[in-house]
């Protein structure tokens, strides 16, 4: 899909990735780029930045009713939703399973049932239409998963099962669905660190929104900024208990050194 003359819903369009991802939006000549965030007074400045075709809206995406308040505003305002770019993510403290109930629940609302929640939203309107598109950003986590937070990468892996389901389910009746998947981005989540997720560098948000683009152009599931990761993917597959391994000795590691 064409950027050009699209309607587009950018979550967490505040900062980092979904703040770049509205900007290329704009710059690839879309009609219209709703920029949606808790954050109303930062999603402002990224909308006023992009100009008259933009317009900020707040929402939280732990709530449905926020994201369907988002949509109608967004229906209102330019008629339809021709992309909608899940976005918005958390991280939370780190840690496993002493976590408290309170953080894993509200993971699983950002991580998974945010993208449950926008795609009863919009999928039926894009399916009578003929055409749509769905992007979800998961993480490398996702894909591969991260020693520092059980639950970022448990439920960045249901992001990307989610995703995969929609291609599934949608993908002969006119939606196009991608799934982003970066290490680690220049973003607030990694401004004090980036762990182990950066140990093959670290991206800009502009450099992410480029791959995200051609990924939809070519309408591939994945998005992988950081081509390693299709390699360390490959190789989760190929040798499941050897890639444990390898991730056991990082975890290790990562533990040695936070007792420091």
């Amino acid at each position: 899909m064409e950027i050009q003359g699209r309607i587009a819903i950018v979550t967490g369009g505040a900062s980092g990735i979904g703040a770049g991802m509205a900007r290329r939006f704009a710059a690839g000549g879309a009609e219209g780029v709703v920029v949606a965030d808790l954050n109303l007074e930062r999603a402002r400045g990224v909308a006023q930045s992009i100009g008259p075709q933009a317009l900020a809206v707040a929402c939280d995406v732990s709530r449905e009713s926020d994201i369907q308040a988002l949509v109608a505003a967004t229906r209102e305002r330019f008629g339809r939703v021709d992309i909608y770019f899940s976005n918005a993510g958390i991280l939370g403290r780190m840690g496993g399973i002493e976590l408290e109930d309170a953080l894993w629940d509200k993971m699983w609302q950002v991580h998974g049932m945010a993208h449950v929640w926008a795609a009863r939203a919009v999928v039926p309107e894009m399916v009578a239409r003929g055409e749509g598109y769905f992007l979800v950003t998961a993480s490398a986590a996702g894909l591969l998963n991260i020693v520092e937070s059980a639950p970022y990468g448990v439920t960045k892996h249901a992001a990307v099962a989610f995703a995969e389901w929609l291609r599934i389910a949608y993908g002969r009746r006119g939606i196009r669905v991608s799934c982003l998947c970066p290490q680690s981005v220049q973003t607030d989540m990694t401004k004090d660190g980036t762990g182990s997720a950066g140990l093959d560098g670290v991206l800009t948000p502009e450099q992410v929104a480029e791959v995200v683009v051609q990924t939809m152009r070519e309408e591939k599931f994945l998005a992988l900024p950081h081509p390693e990761v299709a390699k360390y993917f490959l190789n989760k597959g190929q040798d499941y208990d050897r890639w444990l391994g390898g991730m056991q000795k990082l975890y290790a590691h990562h533990t040695a050194t936070q007792n420091g």
